[in-house]
């Protein structure tokens, strides 16, 4: 909970793990607005922000009065700045800036700012406070929430990386009305995710309030991201190192990440990846006969209604299969995949046909 002008405001949710650590996750709209409320969910003496210079210009005023000891940081806007070098870069700077272990860490931005700063949190002098301020819906649903950090190697995405819970997550749902159509809509594939894999009821709210969401109505973004944070949270509590139950939440990931890599980062967004990931691997489902038609179509007719991509562009099988092998999710040499087998429930299993998956990649 954090104190404001002796008023007490209590966390949204929180993300409980076994051993007592605890994420504190505040939800609400216009919290970017008061200065005050995030110079008070920060609380340290140095403060390293990271961010890009995009959003850094939006947000400048608020970063100035956070601490009167603080650096800006910025790194590049891209998948590709996701990177061993940033990464580098940035620890040489926090070198210079000689900060030290009482520092914190805030992450403003999109996934790419937040997956590099919590790395970099993660593993500046063994570990340094980390607060995420995530201004994409992407970054709001998913990669601000679960503590995974990563950045990229040229043979795959996030392999390398840490778990590293931050302590805060500060989400402004207002930020979501400025974002670019694109931006916007690329974060409506994980949201999608959990309705597949945890949640019919929530599925179907999105298929009876398609124009709501894509009209970015206050309500229904405030919904849309509280729902998905509740089941990330829900997920992540149970298996913070993806051992077991948290794997579902690759669903779309497995050939995603593959087309991500084959494509350097530059053809598709992380989330348009995702959702030509979700109705490949549904392909799949049906293939194995895992799940019926009726259930594909609908999740082939919720990606098209929320205007994302649902066809990979044209990369080779073997390249694609081969980048799959790198996949995190290979577990003693077995690439396993998350597949639906009705709206609310999938299975993770690495027991397919690899003639159904090939027939996937090349239909």
């Amino acid at each position: 909970m954090v104190s404001l002008d002796g008023q007490t405001l209590n966390p949204t949710l929180s993300l409980d793990l076994p051993d007592g650590r605890t994420s504190q996750i505040y939800i609400g709209s216009g919290y970017l607005r008061n200065q005050d409320l995030v110079s008070a969910m920060v609380l340290s003496t140095r403060v390293g922000v990271i961010s890009n210079e995009r959003i850094a210009s939006l947000y400048r005023d608020i970063v100035s009065n956070v601490t009167p000891d603080h650096e800006m940081i910025l790194i590049g806007d891209g998948e590709q700045y996701k990177s061993l070098e940033t990464y580098s870069e940035v620890i040489d700077q926090l070198i210079a800036y000689r900060f030290n272990r009482d520092t914190a860490i805030v992450a403003l931005g999109g996934g790419v700012v937040g997956d590099l700063a919590g790395f970099v949190a993660a593993t500046y002098q063994r570990g340094i406070r980390l607060i995420q301020i995530p201004t994409t819906l992407l970054a709001q649903v998913d990669s601000a929430i679960g503590g995974k950090t990563a950045v990229n190697h040229s043979s795959g995405k996030n392999l390398i990386g840490a778990f590293y819970q931050p302590e805060t997550v500060l989400i402004d749902t207002e930020v979501l009305t400025t974002l670019p159509d694109e931006i916007f809509v690329e974060g409506l594939a994980e949201v999608i995710k959990y309705g597949v894999i945890y949640d019919a009821a929530f599925f179907e709210w999105l298929e009876d309030n398609t124009k709501a969401v894509l009209a970015r109505e206050p309500d229904a973004l405030q919904f849309i991201v509280r729902r998905s944070c509740e089941i990330k949270a829900e997920v992540v509590a149970g298996d913070e190192r993806e051992q077991n139950q948290r794997a579902i939440l690759n669903f779309g990931h497995t050939i995603g990440h593959a087309l991500e890599a084959e494509t350097r980062y530059g053809e598709l967004l992380h989330g348009q990846a995702v959702s030509i990931g979700m109705v490949m691997e549904t392909d799949l489902a049906c293939r194995e006969r895992l799940c019926d038609e009726r259930t594909a179509q609908r999740i082939r007719n919720i990606v098209k209604a929320y205007r994302l991509p649902y066809e990979a562009p044209r990369v080779d099988k073997n390249r694609l299969l081969a980048s799959m092998a790198m996949d995190k999710k290979v577990v003693r040499g077995e690439l396993r995949f998350v597949l639906p087998k009705s709206i609310g429930t999938v299975v993770l299993t690495g027991e397919y046909d690899q003639k159904n998956l090939e027939a996937t990649l090349t239909a």
